[in-house]
């Protein structure tokens, strides 16, 4: 009796506990709803500083407000399990730790407006899955980063009205229609409600999706404020979003250069899109079940365009199907979509037919594969209902008819009879055309082209000398307009006649015992006949005036040179001519009172000599103003 009495005294302990209030708290009881308590609780006691640990465990709704409270501590509400409602509005908070929510799995409104927060740990978010309101009005953010974009997926109701932000992820709008690919149509009855205004907005490429929001009619996207409008730049500032037409901002346009490809097993294929935008945008690839593709190339030529190829070498099975090239910018996004299709599908499918057949009747077709044999182009296997006739080879026996279970069994024993006779004859039948895959000419190589014609050169591989050849060219890219010329393998030349100058022209061998393999081809270009005739007239031109010019030349050189020859010079009539003589200055001490001219020559001069210096110094002594204390370097 004793230990029931302490175990009932416990209980009621622990069941004032539970409903314990805090001192600085209000806490209202509403009863119980479908078994579950709902109370809430607010605390608005200006004094309070810290947020209250002592909550009762079975809150619903907790509104702490206009308090002195200035941090959210991490797990500050991790025993609160059933808390549905978190208001913390209107209080001095700066700080929130990322774990500041944790295990708040059934929260569905968080309030924080009215408080100075600056930067919000968003990855917070991932605390809440059942998130629905999310109210930051009146802080101090300044920007939101794109980590927020994965957890406001649910978010009907965000605001982020009266704070610092200047742009927006230029990914947030994708997570709403029109821009994540989903009619609005489909969604009218789920809105989403956003409070951007009262923000000095930077209007450019990144918001251009929010500008475009604000000009529709129609939306599943509900701005609070319509007349939301632009801080910068200069000649946008003061502009509403309704009115703004951003410049160099233009969504991306993609084109596929097919939209359908066919292409044989084991091959090589290559995708090709180009896409134009402003900012020149980012192309990738994504197979259909979004998973990327990386073996691929892309390159801008020039600003605002760019293009990307994919490669697929030696397809598969698993390689058919859908492929999308995907172009974004800050602005939008585009996309093409190629399909890429196999000719023809694997099928356990016999030998080829050959050319003497009979047909006998049977109940059930059959196909058949001999052990180790693969093959490698891809064939349909033929749907033949039952009772109808199929085609075998004289090699082959029909089945046996029997009923019941016999004609399985009998069905069966025929197939590996088969199996077994045309083993040998698969096995020749592949080495055999692979001997033939083995023949090819080799080192094609256009030789003595002209504006009409040309010369094609080949060695031939593994073909014999008498072996037929069939040339066929054509203007590249024309198939309808091909030309054939028979020839022989060992001939290893043929010429080219009736082409068309300046134009590009393709020429293929095809080898007619082996019609398998694929056949060689080249590509080239013919003369240009216009080209020549310039080249030639201009080539005339200068020669007709280069040849004169040529011919005086070396008449003025060898009358120069004979001239030299048949005149002696003079050396006397020379040194009557020159009357200048170089010889050594020598510098000698003299005394400051010495004439100038002392101080650099002292030679005796001849009468020219003379003549010069006279000449020189009269001329000088006109130009050169003269004082009482200078005096002439020399008179005559």
């Amino acid at each position: 009796m004793r230990r029931l009495l302490c175990l009932h005294v416990f209980l009621c302990c622990l069941s004032m506990a539970l409903a314990f209030c805090p001192s600085q708290c209000t806490c209202v009881f509403h009863g119980r709803v479908e078994g579950t308590g709902t109370r809430s609780v607010l605390c608005n006691d200006p004094d309070m500083s810290d947020i209250p640990v002592n909550v009762p465990v079975d809150t619903v709704k907790l509104r702490v407000e206009k308090t002195a409270v200035r941090r959210i501590p991490t797990e500050a509400f991790y025993y609160l399990v059933e808390l549905r409602y978190l208001w913390i509005t209107y209080n001095s908070i700066t700080s929130v730790d990322t774990g500041s929510f944790y295990n708040l799995k059934v929260l569905h409104e968080l309030r924080l407006d009215g408080n100075m927060i600056s930067v919000f740990p968003w990855e917070s978010l991932k605390e809440m899955p059942r998130l629905r309101t999310l109210d930051l009005h009146n802080n101090r953010l300044t920007s939101v980063s794109p980590e927020a974009i994965p957890y406001l997926r649910n978010v009907t109701y965000l605001d982020l009205s009266s704070n610092k932000l200047t742009t927006l992820p230029s990914d947030l709008m994708d997570i709403w229609p029109p821009f994540n690919g989903v009619p609005i149509s489909s969604n009218a009855s789920q809105k989403v409600v956003l409070g951007l205004q009262d923000n000095p907005w930077f209007c450019d490429c990144k918001i251009s999706k929010l500008i475009e929001i604000s000009k529709m009619v129609e939306s599943t996207v509900i701005l609070m404020d319509l007349f939301l409008g632009c801080a910068a730049p200069e000649n946008l500032a003061g502009v509403l979003f309704q009115r703004a037409e951003l410049e160099n901002c233009v969504k991306p346009s993609v084109m596929a250069s097919a939209t359908k490809i066919t292409s044989t097993l084991g091959s090589n294929v290559l995708l090709r899109c180009d896409a134009s935008g402003s900012p020149t945008p980012a192309l990738y690839w994504t197979k259909a079940d979004g998973s990327p593709v990386n073996n691929t190339v892309q390159e801008s030529p020039g600003e605002g365009i760019n293009w990307s190829i994919m490669s697929l070498h030696g397809i598969e099975y698993k390689d058919a199907g859908d492929y999308s090239c995907k172009a974004k910018n800050v602005a939008g996004t585009a996309k093409a979509t190629i399909t890429l299709t196999l000719a023809g599908t694997m099928s356990t499918t016999g030998p080829p037919l050959q050319p003497s057949t009979r047909t006998v009747p049977t109940s059930q077709s059959t196909a058949v594969t001999p052990p180790n044999y693969v093959s490698k182009s891809p064939v349909t296997a033929p749907t033949v209902p039952p009772g109808a006739l199929t085609t075998l080879s004289d090699g082959q026996k029909p089945p046996k008819p029997v009923s019941g279970n016999g004609s399985q069994k009998g069905l069966l024993r025929e197939t590996k009879n088969q199996q077994a006779s045309n083993g040998k004859k698969f096995a020749a039948d592949e080495k055999s055309k692979k001997s033939d895959g083995s023949r090819a000419v080799k080192d094609l190589e256009i030789v003595e082209q002209t504006a009409d014609t040309a010369v094609l050169l080949w060695t031939a591989g593994g073909l014999l000398n008498d072996a037929p050849l069939t040339v066929v060219y054509s203007p590249y890219g024309e198939d309808d307009s091909k030309r054939t010329l028979e020839t022989k393998a060992g001939s290893g030349k043929v010429l080219l006649d009736g082409l068309s100058p300046g134009m590009r022209y393709s020429v293929c061998l095809v080898a007619k015992a082996s019609a398998a393999r694929k056949d060689p081809c080249i590509d080239f270009y013919t003369e240009d006949s216009g080209q020549n005739k310039l080249f030639f007239v201009v080539s005339s031109i200068a020669c007709v005036l280069a040849l004169p010019l040529i011919a005086l030349l070396i008449y003025k050189i060898l009358a120069l040179y004979c001239k030299g020859r048949n005149t002696p010079l003079d050396e006397r009539e020379l040194e009557r001519e020159s009357y200048v003589k170089f010889e050594t200055i020598s510098m000698k001490q003299r005394t400051l009172t010495s004439h100038p001219i002392e101080l650099w020559a002292r030679r005796p001069t001849n009468d020219s000599e003379r003549l010069l210096l006279c000449s020189r110094s009269s001329i000088d002594s006109q130009m050169t103003y003269k004082s009482d204390s200078s005096r002439s370097e020399y008179l005559c």
